[in-house]
């Protein structure tokens, strides 16, 4: 019997999602071009992993698919629907997010029970059992009830993040935009939070925005990997290929910076390195171009489009172009 591989209709996207944020700089009114142009989807039962280093613009797309940041420009659609106009509880009981540092996160003078009773009574998941729905939010994430009476500061970080993603659950959502969740753990206990949002993403069918620096880690977490630099994307496609074939000079240079043990340490290349571009005075063209190693003219005086190199996986890159 044949099975239908054709992707399933997004349960989260936006289209052209623009973020500029006003600033006055010498009396002169400016503003930081935080994220341009960008487009994602989020399917449900699979994770999307945007990557790039810090400043690039991953946690403001978070964020505006949260609606904590009201779009300079863009749509953002749930099931095919444009949410601009829809009430923000209403919209967060399907979307949660999930922050990077679970202890500021959660209120220090409050127990578990707390947080994880005001998450469920908010958004109408109580039960008629409120002790059983407690329990079971925190078996979702592989703890028990004796975590309750406990405050943040009495957990370690890795059961602090489980409870963050509680929380979360506790909305009933189809989809988790989790912003670097991992990152301020230590690396001992990562892989079992990567583990149990994986898990949670079958067994629950959610759709996961996977927000981080650590391109090996979307390889081995992520479906599809969308690469970002300087506020725009540069690269996407399935995990495996983006990560095993980079397309984009910038993702080679991620992949190429990525602890490896088995392979030597990688000299500097001339251009290949340096700092990310200022957002307020972003260079023409190209945003990349003053790091590559590969600049042409073309990429210092237009913006490169996005070109499809086959099987979904595309990179924004004049290196692509097919000459005439």
């Amino acid at each position: 019997m044949m099975t239908d591989s054709r992707p399933s209709a997004p349960v989260l996207e936006a289209d052209g999602l623009t973020k500029h944020f006003p600033v006055r700089r010498f009396g002169a009114a400016r503003a930081v071009r935080a994220v341009e142009d960008v487009s994602i989807r989020l399917r449900q039962g699979s994770v999307t992993a945007l990557v790039g280093e810090s400043g690039s613009g991953k946690s403001t797309v978070a964020r505006l698919l949260a609606r904590l940041h009201p779009p300079t420009s863009g749509t953002i659609r749930l099931h095919g629907e444009p949410v601009s106009g829809k009430r923000f509880r209403a919209y967060s009981k399907r979307v949660q997010m999930i922050f990077q540092d679970p202890f500021a996160s959660l209120n220090p003078v409050h127990t578990i029970r707390y947080h994880l009773t005001r998450a469920l009574k908010i958004h109408g998941n109580q039960g008629e059992d409120l002790n059983r729905s407690l329990a079971e939010l925190l078996r979702k994430v592989q703890l028990n009830e004796q975590y309750l009476d406990k405050f943040p500061h009495e957990l370690s970080g890795g059961q602090r993040q489980r409870v963050a993603i509680a929380r979360a659950l506790g909305a009933d959502p189809e989809v988790l935009l989790a912003d670097e969740p991992v990152s301020m753990l230590d690396v001992s206990i990562r892989l079992g939070v990567l583990n149990l949002l994986r898990d949670l993403k079958e067994r629950l069918q959610l759709a996961i925005l996977y927000i981080t620096h650590d391109i090996a880690s979307a390889r081995y977490f992520a479906d599809e990997t969308i690469v970002m630099y300087a506020g725009q994307v540069v690269e996407g496609g399935d995990s495996e290929t983006v990560t095993q074939e980079p397309a984009h000079p910038y993702t080679q240079l991620l992949i190429e910076s990525a602890p490896d043990p088995d392979r030597p340490a990688v000299a500097e290349k001339d251009g290949g390195f340096g700092e990310p571009p200022s957002l307020i005075d972003p260079p023409p063209g190209c945003r990349f171009h003053p790091r590559c190693p590969f600049a042409m003219d073309v990429c210092r005086a237009e913006v490169p489009p996005r070109f499809e190199l086959g099987g979904g996986h595309f990179a924004a890159c004049w290196l692509y172009r097919e000459e005439t």
